[in-house]
């Protein structure tokens, strides 16, 4: 096993870590980072609850080597807004009661950001597709359906 630096944009700060080669970003984020919004779920990549932006596109980051990420601008959940100012996404969620314990959290709004990049107002078999990839134990999903089109009209209606 050998370990190697590597520096990254996380939310916006440049970064810097040593990696070993089979490390994954998630354990980086979370270990080296602080990052808590990233969470250690399956580690196979079927819950969703360790997803990020890296370079715009939604990985789970269970999966991704943390060399891989050299050079990459990463955004986790805590990069989106602030208590004073949520991102739009995470206000939808807050408004329609759409977590609850809130482990899915990070990849249902990440998902949700990622889906509505692409297709500004999906339907309801959009939206479950795009979602389909996070597994949540607490909701029937009809709360985050309605969270997501609440974000798209959000979206819509913002100064651009």
């Amino acid at each position: 096993m050998s370990s190697e630096e590597i520096t990254f944009t996380l939310n916006g700060n440049p970064v810097r870590a040593a990696v070993d080669d089979v490390e994954t970003l998630v354990d980086i984020l979370r270990r080296d980072c602080g990052v808590g919004g990233v969470r250690v779920g399956c580690r196979n990549g079927d819950c969703g609850s360790c997803t990020a932006m890296v370079d715009d596109a939604c990985v789970k980051t269970c999966l991704m080597l943390a060399g891989r990420a050299r050079g990459s601008e990463v955004v986790t959940l805590e990069g989106l807004g602030s208590l004073d100012r949520p991102h739009p996404v995470q206000t939808a969620f807050m408004e329609t009661y759409a977590f609850q314990c809130g482990f899915c959290l990070p990849g249902m709004v990440l998902s949700t950001i990622s889906l509505l990049a692409r297709i500004p107002q999906p339907d309801e078999t959009e939206i479950r597709d795009a979602l389909s990839g996070n597994l949540c134990r607490c909701t029937g999903y009809e709360n985050i359906v309605k969270a997501v089109q609440r974000a798209a009209q959000m979206l819509q209606r913002a100064p651009k």
